[in-house]
């Protein structure tokens, strides 16, 4: 399963890519503990260790790719990848998420995105 969703935050590339990246700045963004960092290679918690995963590819402040899964995902199904894009114009950012490879119950996570992330996302970039 495949799912691409967008949103306009008012806030620079580098403001979201930079507080995405940092355990500091993605727990008050999102409301959940998180333990993250910049680096490719490293593995991340967020939500609480609701969300685990790995960075692969770290293209400041354009992109970012992740293997990603949640405590919802059996023993048997493989990690899901996950590609942030952001896109800035005039001091706005589109951010386009894909996110693939999900489980057959996948489509919760169309809900979780909006909810657990654009919604305070956009709240946060906006004090």
């Amino acid at each position: 399963m495949e799912i691409e969703l967008s949103t306009q935050i008012n806030a620079s590339a580098e403001e979201i890519y930079d507080t995405w990246l940092s355990s500091d700045g993605h727990t008050k963004m999102t409301g959940g503990g998180a333990i993250i960092t910049n680096s490719e290679g490293d593995d991340f918690s967020a939500w609480d260790e609701y969300i685990t995963g790995r960075n692969i590819q770290l293209e400041p402040p354009h992109r970012i790719i992740q293997l990603w899964r949640t405590s919802d995902f059996s023993d048997y199904d493989t990690n899901s990848h996950l590609e942030i894009e952001l896109k800035e114009n005039n001091g706005t950012t589109n951010v386009i998420l894909t996110h693939t490879n999900l489980p057959e119950h996948g489509e919760q996570y169309i809900e979780g995105w909006e909810e657990h992330y654009f919604v305070p996302m956009k709240a946060y970039f906006s004090k």
